[in-house]
């Protein structure tokens, strides 16, 4: 079944494309092209339209250099038109006439994006996997992006308070109580995910590794199975040391997600090959768990992967999108 759902992308000053036109006729869509041409930003264009916000930076960053605004037009096959532009100040979608300064959750549509780093999130830093695991968060739960932005939010007053030479406990102490409250909100939704993730993740692996192995992912919290309150005196305990510093030492966002391969820690005990395997298996889950939660088969982004997977692993990653709209961008042979 073709699952299409974009039809073609106009992009204006987007990065380094000043003019790009693409259709999408054939699944799947494959972008050629030199390192540094661009295809990332493609990408990158296309999953702003579909989620309301880029992977890998903010508006000013997009904007071509020295342009004094961006513009991106997507037509669905629906026959519906979505224009994304920014003009140096502010962003705004525009839908059938409608002006939105953030795209409405009516008019988001899921995206599973592969990108060439994910291949090395078993090995990663703590901070690159908490990104992907929120990125996937987001999309299955709208919640957990509110509570994440708060949390984040808090985070960086509090932290911005810490500095000051003169500080009392009372200056932080509704940041404390937001950090508390949308902390253990975040925890919660991290295990739900983490567990549904754990229900499918060997059975996934064994298909495209063709073994018996075992993999699992150990959700690693930093603030355990402490309430709200326990939370909040935590946090309070920790002033003096955190005030001396200039941050905040407690809380969520120091969480880790390890691999394990059959009990033991992923990174030194499986091979190259094994580690893609579980990356493989965790992103079809991702496809499967979004069209589970939204009904929606989810666009496909493969951002230059497949020259970092052998053939095997190649098939098996197309043969499951199989029935998802797919854009794949790889280097041009020379």
């Amino acid at each position: 079944m073709n699952s299409n759902i974009i039809k073609s992308i106009k992009l204006n000053n987007f990065r380094n494309h000043e003019n790009y036109a693409l259709e999408f006729s054939k699944n799947p869509t494959l972008i050629l092209g030199k390192n540094g041409w661009g295809k990332t930003s493609i990408l990158e264009a296309i999953y702003i339209t579909l989620t309301g916000k880029s992977f890998r930076a903010t508006d000013r960053d997009i904007l071509k250099r020295e342009a004094g605004f961006y513009r991106v037009e997507v037509e669905f096959f629906s026959g519906e038109k979505m224009i994304v532009s920014y003009d140096g100040g502010k962003k705004q979608f525009l839908i059938k006439d409608k002006k939105f300064t953030r795209l409405p959750k009516m008019y988001k549509y899921p995206a599973v994006l592969f990108l060439p780093e994910d291949l090395h999130i078993v090995a990663t830093s703590p901070t690159k996997r908490r990104e992907y695991f929120d990125r996937v968060l987001g999309q299955l739960d709208s919640g957990y992006s509110s509570a994440l932005s708060r949390y984040n939010k808090a985070i960086k007053q509090r932290n911005e308070l810490l500095k000051q030479e003169f500080l009392s406990r009372d200056a932080i102490f509704s940041w404390d109580i937001m950090l508390a409250k949308y902390g253990v909100e975040i925890r919660k939704k991290r295990t739900k995910i983490v567990n549904r993730l754990n229900s499918k993740l060997t059975k996934v692996y064994q298909e495209i590794a063709k073994n018996k192995d075992k993999v699992e992912i150990r959700y690693k919290s930093y603030t355990s199975e402490v309430s709200e309150s326990e939370y909040l005196k935590l946090l309070q305990m920790d002033y003096e040391r955190d005030s001396m510093l200039g941050h905040t030492n407690f809380g969520v966002h120091k969480d880790d997600f390890e691999f394990l391969f059959n009990g033991s820690v992923a990174d030194g005990s499986a091979s190259r090959g094994e580690v893609r395997s579980m990356v493989l298996a965790l992103k079809f889950i991702e496809a499967e768990l979004i069209e589970e939660e939204l009904g929606k088969k989810p666009v496909v982004l493969l951002d230059d992967v497949f020259s970092e997977l052998d053939v095997v692993r190649r098939r098996s990653l197309t043969s499951n999108f199989s029935e998802n709209q797919v854009v794949i961008t790889s280097v041009e042979k020379a």
